[in-house]
């Protein structure tokens, strides 16, 4: 797990975008409170002054327009502008506010009789009240919003971080021999409590428990390999031996012949079973072959299917490369292409063909309809004449090896005209 990726860049990320959502939100708060007071305070203000003017005025006529610190006020005779200020000519009645190139104040115009009063409020002090009861309000929120966003992503770090631990030890695994003791109670820091706890002791019963898995699974493949392999090789040497005798009736011999068919194709589903047995770990190791070997010794390995039938195994080498992999891995994927061509194929030819980066295997075979096709890589399908010997395995077998492998396999195939397989081998290409 990458610092990048990991749970605490997460928890900071969502603690960033909290952050961020709940001072963009008091923002517009204090924003929307400043036109309030600008729009709606100020406003009321300048109607209530001006209504204690004409109150004023009533009782005294010569009572004099306010003219303080923050106000300023004018009372002139309908029509006879030219004693105000320019900005204040051509306003109508109303709530005005005017540009700061103009002074920036919001004013009150309203008319009693042939009287025209003008109010102006100061637009600094406008600017003075939205600071003092918005921003500095604002700067004040916002400082207590980080500081208890901070707390928390450290409250929150201090409380993934067991979790983090776990994950970062289950992630240096190996899976053949996971090493478990790291992760055993007695072995655990400090803060690795509760929830995490119960998750590394979960872990470590887990961990066991694959360990005895592989050791199990490596022991059978083990022995597997030998006490399997040895009955067959018994019953092969025995029948080779049986098949030089002269004296055999012809269904003797046909039921020999049968015999070592199923020994040969039980000798290529257990090397086959072993491979696929151990997940990303065939046992075998790696190297650099040529593939032409691996095709020859393949085809010599079918011939005997062939017997007492018309049919001709014709190798063809356009071109040759060298794979870097298991040489037993393709002897199998091939073999089983190989059988497969010979089991359904009664005349006619069986045509191997390398060529650069694949390796195509043709049949004059029963071939197969677009159903049969889709269904051939399936476990335990036999398509074609299902009166064939075989277990309908084989291509289920190729298939996991193709894909493990990356070495693709497509086949095609119609009806009485037999199929084609075709091995591709990308990086050979």
């Amino acid at each position: 797990m990458t610092e990048r990726s990991g749970l605490r860049r997460k928890i900071w990320v969502a603690f960033i975008l909290q952050a961020a959502a709940i001072s963009f939100a008091a923002v517009l708060g204090v924003y929307g409170a400043s036109a309030v007071l600008k729009h709606v305070l100020i406003q009321r203000a300048l109607q209530e002054e001006a209504v204690h003017f004409w109150d004023r005025r009533v009782a005294d006529p010569q009572a004099e327009v306010p003219d303080t610190y923050n106000m300023t006020g004018y009372l002139v005779q309908s029509g006879h502008v030219a004693v105000l200020p320019a900005q204040l000519r051509r306003l109508d009645p109303g709530f005005h506010s005017l540009p700061r190139a103009q002074g920036g104040s919001l004013v009150l115009v309203e008319d009693r009789g042939d009287q025209r009063l003008y109010l102006l409020f100061k637009q600094e002090q406008v600017d003075s009240l939205a600071f003092w009861f918005g921003m500095a309000p604002l700067a004040l929120v916002l400082a207590v919003v980080y500081v208890i966003a901070w707390s928390t992503y450290r409250a929150s770090k201090r409380a993934v971080s067991p979790v983090i631990w776990l994950a970062s030890q289950v992630q240096q695994w190996d899976p053949d021999h996971p090493d478990v003791d790291a992760i055993k109670p007695e072995n655990l820091p400090g803060d690795v409590e509760g929830e995490a706890l119960a998750l590394a002791s979960s872990l470590h019963e887990f961990g066991s428990r694959i360990g005895s898995f592989v050791e199990r699974e490596r022991n059978f493949t083990r022995d597997a390999s030998h006490e399997l392999r040895t009955p067959l090789t018994v019953i092969r040497v025995a029948s080779d031996m049986m098949s030089g005798d002269e004296g055999l009736s012809p269904l003797s011999r046909r039921s020999l012949g049968r015999i070592q068919n199923a020994g040969r194709d039980m000798e290529a589903l257990i090397e086959s079973f072993l491979i696929l047995a151990r997940e990303g770990d065939t046992g075998l190791p790696d190297e650099d072959f040529p593939v032409s070997d691996v095709v020859r010794d393949e085809i010599e390995k079918v011939r005997p299917l062939l017997s007492g039938k018309e049919i001709e195994l014709e190798h063809v080498q356009e071109a040759d490369f060298e794979l870097h992999a298991p040489s037993r891995v393709l002897s199998v994927l091939l073999g089983n292409l190989l059988r497969n061509a010979c089991h359904y194929t009664d005349h006619g030819k069986v045509l191997v063909t390398v060529k650069r980066g694949s390796i195509e295997v043709r049949d004059t075979g029963v071939g197969m309809s677009r159903e049969e096709l889709a269904k051939v890589f399936e476990p335990f399908y036999r398509g074609g004449d299902r009166r064939k010997d075989g277990q309908g395995i084989g291509l289920s077998i190729v298939r996991r090896l193709s894909e493990r492998y990356g070495w693709p396999v497509v086949i095609e195939s119609e009806p009485g005209h037999g199929t084609t397989a075709t091995i591709r081998f990308p990086a050979a290409s």
